[in-house]
């Protein structure tokens, strides 16, 4: 499934740079047409092999931006059942979060271990807003955080400050 505010970003962001590129074509373009030629500034002429080797390896990097946000999967795991009838699974926090997808069933409690090594503050806080949840996460110990989903669908987690993410998938 493909992230329509991503692939809208993308886009945007594509667009900025090529009405920049272009403007500033233009720009120059008038700029020569209205001033008087000063011998300050050579034209220096660039083989075809770097043009080549620079325009190729833009490419390559908005290639690679646009796998990275759009079409890489995200980490999936389910929660495996204890003997006290219990989903559970281990959040390791470590530069965002390993699983950052987590599949459960509808209708049966859940416990999320989350294993903190990250010092940076950003991580310090796990937040599920749909469940009223927000627990700290000290460095280098694991924080239970349990929940029951009574309805099927996608729900976040997040870091304190909302800038690492992942979710929990709520099934049948």
């Amino acid at each position: 499934m493909i992230n329509k505010t991503a692939l809208i970003g993308s886009i945007a962001s594509l667009g900025v740079v090529f009405g920049i590129a272009s403007g500033e074509a233009t720009a120059q373009t008038s700029h020569q047409a209205h001033s008087i030629q000063t011998n300050q500034f050579q034209h220096i002429d660039q083989p075809l092999g770097n043009k080549l080797a620079v325009t190729l390896g833009g490419l390559g990097l908005i290639s690679l931006e646009l796998w990275w946000f759009l079409l890489s999967k995200p980490k999936s795991h389910k929660a495996i059942a204890t003997g006290e009838n219990i989903q559970e699974v281990t959040v390791t926090v470590d530069g965002g979060y390993d699983p950052n997808r987590i599949v459960v069933q509808v209708g049966k409690p859940v416990r999320l271990k989350f294993a903190r090594k990250d010092p940076s503050s950003c991580l310090e806080q796990v937040v599920i807003p749909d469940f009223h949840i927000a627990a700290d996460l000290p460095l280098n110990q694991v924080t239970t955080v349990e929940f029951t989903p009574e309805t099927p669908g996608e729900y976040t987690f997040t870091c304190g400050m909302n800038m690492f993410r992942g979710a929990i998938a709520v099934v049948n």
